[in-house]
């Protein structure tokens, strides 16, 4: 099955449609099977005095620490949904949105979304879970900031209430923008793989590309990474997004991934089956043998090319009696 390789927007476009459209460009020129933003209503998703996070406060370099404020200015319309969703169709790109409030997940459901990607701050929101849990649609679970309790717990409530496992696939993720390379822990993925016996995947949060594609490598099937027009703009995730070139340059490693893990069957491949006469060796004589000479450690050595007896035979061979005269070098046969 090929990676899914979502390239998350997020609220990169900043409130503004021709720069959401540009960053649809963007995913679909880097041949991300998916671009994601995000659905919300700011009055449903956060209470008019919660401050903003840190690293969003650092990002916007704004007076107001208002998170309310902050996500006023990045919703997204039911009409802005339409016209994405049609020009994502226009440039063969699935779109897809993550749900912040119950809202926004009937909206995102009348849309006809084919996957529904709960956040990691949702996964102790038990309303919202079994609101998704009853579509009964593919679901993504990111579970930064979690427990493994938490993770099974969610886990078991969208089994509960209408998901079928086969259509859940679990995310590994860190919430800090960027994340700590130290704090990444990629190995919590594999984790999360034994102990639900799920899919899962990995959303990634760090600057650069090589721990997306190490997560490919370590049996992700989803991965997720955030992405901008330009780091140098205003926004509370452009800081830690990677821009066009690098999505396309991980999009291009991740494919290269994916073709190398191939199966989990161990001999040769078709391009180097010619390379084996060559870089193997043969027994031969090690100096001039007479007819009816004793073969042993003294007359025989190995050389290449691998065109006669296999050295794994060396035993076999010594104390033999030679059949024929041989030549310095010459490959002893049969």
């Amino acid at each position: 099955m090929s990676i899914f390789i979502i390239a998350e927007a997020g609220v990169n476009h900043n409130g503004d449609l021709e720069l959401a459209k540009k960053l649809i460009d963007a995913a679909s020129d880097a041949k991300a099977d998916a671009v994601k933003f995000q659905t919300f209503k700011a009055k449903k998703l956060v209470s008019k005095d919660a401050k903003k996070a840190a690293y969003q406060q650092e990002n916007m370099q704004e007076e107001s620490d208002s998170q309310y404020a902050m996500l006023k200015k990045l919703e997204l319309d039911t009409q802005t949904h339409k016209e994405l969703i049609a020009y994502c169709n226009t440039k063969n790109i699935m779109f897809l949105s993550t749900p912040f409030d119950l809202e926004s997940i009937e909206l995102l459901n009348d849309l006809q979304l084919p996957i529904f990607k709960i956040p990691s701050g949702e996964i102790t929101n038990l309303p919202y879970l079994r609101a998704i849990a009853k579509l009964n649609k593919k679901v993504v679970l990111s579970t930064g900031m979690s427990s493994m309790q938490e993770v099974r717990e969610a886990f078991e409530v969208l089994l509960n209430n209408g998901t079928e496992k086969e259509n859940i696939t679990i995310l590994h993720a860190n919430t800090m923008y960027p994340t700590p390379m130290e704090d990444v822990n990629l190995h919590a993925m594999q984790s999360i793989q034994k102990e639900l016996d799920i899919t899962v995947g990995y959303s990634d949060h760090t600057l650069g590309i090589e721990v997306p594609i190490a997560a490919v490598a370590m049996g992700a099937s989803i991965i997720e990474k955030h992405f901008t027009l330009s780091r140098s703009m205003e926004g509370p995730d452009h800081k830690a997004s990677l821009e066009p070139d690098e999505l396309k340059a991980m999009v291009i490693s991740i494919r290269n991934i994916e073709k190398s893990l191939g199966s989990y069957e161990k001999k040769p491949s078709p391009s180097e089956m010619p390379n084996m006469a060559l870089a193997r060796k043969s027994i031969v004589a090690a100096r001039k043998i007479a007819k009816g000479e004793v073969l042993s450690e003294e007359n025989l050595t190995v050389k290449r090319p691998g065109e006669g007896i296999s050295p794994m035979r060396w035993d076999k061979i010594i104390g033999k009696v030679a059949t024929k005269s041989y030549d310095i070098d010459e490959m002893i046969e049969e």
